[in-house]
């Protein structure tokens, strides 16, 4: 299935079969912290969506200007700091990222359907909200590839607490995940605040520019926020206009967004601060299937 050849360390590639946001950086975010506690080195490469490079190769710091690098591979770079390559050739980001850096494992941020990359394992994401919409393939549904590739890949992770669709789906031995909630950083200060001692207000502006901007709705919600939802285009970069509404209430925005945000910050900014909890069955899978167990750096 694969065109290209292997590489000297295993590459895992985390991507979904439907289109819009399934929450592959945050899994890619966990693995990473997760691999590292275990003394593994893991490195990651994107195609840099929202981003510009001036020459490719890019290897992205927690100090690369966004609109060069794209959101997500800043954001994976600030979070885990972690060496990040920017490449619209994920086989040439590899090589790259390989030379420059020392890995144990790469993972790729997306590319599930880049069959030019040669990968060892694959790991599909499924939204278990919005599931597989109609089951039906671009342009009459949101599928990029038929719902068997999800039989065919090593590992389905599926994010949210939606158990029904693992039996639906048939998807035997699937790992569960969910976004969890730290805080909220006051963006201004940099103080974070446990959303139990919140004190600014139930009534919030949620501003958002995901694949799936509803999920960042509800997720607030649950935490018991009455939300005004505004959504702009998957990696649109936030300006003052979209914090700007004639009122004084908190605008609450992903941690994706306030990497893209640059313009002066207003008082009442702040950012929820989440992480995806994974469980030490899936990583211990995913090591001993990239043969990992063995010989850690």
């Amino acid at each position: 299935m694969y065109q290209g050849k292997r590489f000297s360390v295993p590459v895992a590639v985390v991507g979904n079969i439907s289109v819009g946001g399934s929450g592959k950086t945050p899994l890619i975010i966990a693995l990473v912290n997760a691999l590292n506690k275990r003394g593994y080195i893991a490195g990651v490469v994107s195609r840099g969506y929202g981003g510009a490079a001036n020459a490719y190769p890019l290897l992205v710091t927690s100090q690369t200007p966004v609109d060069q690098s794209g959101d997500e591979p800043l954001l994976i770079a600030r979070s885990c700091g972690c060496p990040v390559v920017v490449d619209p050739d994920r086989v040439r980001a590899v090589e790259f990222l390989l030379h420059e850096t020392p890995c144990d494992i790469v993972l790729s941020d997306d590319g599930l359907q880049h069959y030019r990359l040669y990968r060892d394992i694959e790991i599909a994401v499924v939204d278990t909200a919005r599931g597989l919409g109609n089951g039906r393939l671009l342009p009459s549904g949101p599928l990029r590839e038929s719902p068997s590739r999800l039989s065919q890949v090593d590992f389905v992770v599926l994010n949210g607490s939606g158990a029904d669709i693992a039996t639906e789906l048939d998807l035997v031995g699937a790992h569960h995940v969910e976004l969890q909630a730290l805080g909220l950083r006051h963006i201004a200060s940099n103080i974070i605040a446990p959303v139990d001692l919140w004190e600014g207000g139930k009534k919030v502006h949620a501003v958002c520019g995901i694949g799936h901007p509803e999920r960042f709705a509800q997720t607030l919600t649950a935490l018991g926020f009455e939300v005004i939802l505004c959504s702009v285009n998957d990696h649109h970069h936030l300006s003052s206009d979209d914090l700007t509404f004639g009122d004084d209430l908190p605008v609450i925005i992903t941690s994706k967004d306030a990497v893209k945000y640059s313009g002066v910050i207003p008082e009442n900014l702040w950012v929820l601060e989440v992480e995806m909890s994974i469980s030490d069955d899936f990583v211990h899978s995913l090591t001993q299937q990239a043969g990992l167990t063995i010989t850690a750096t």
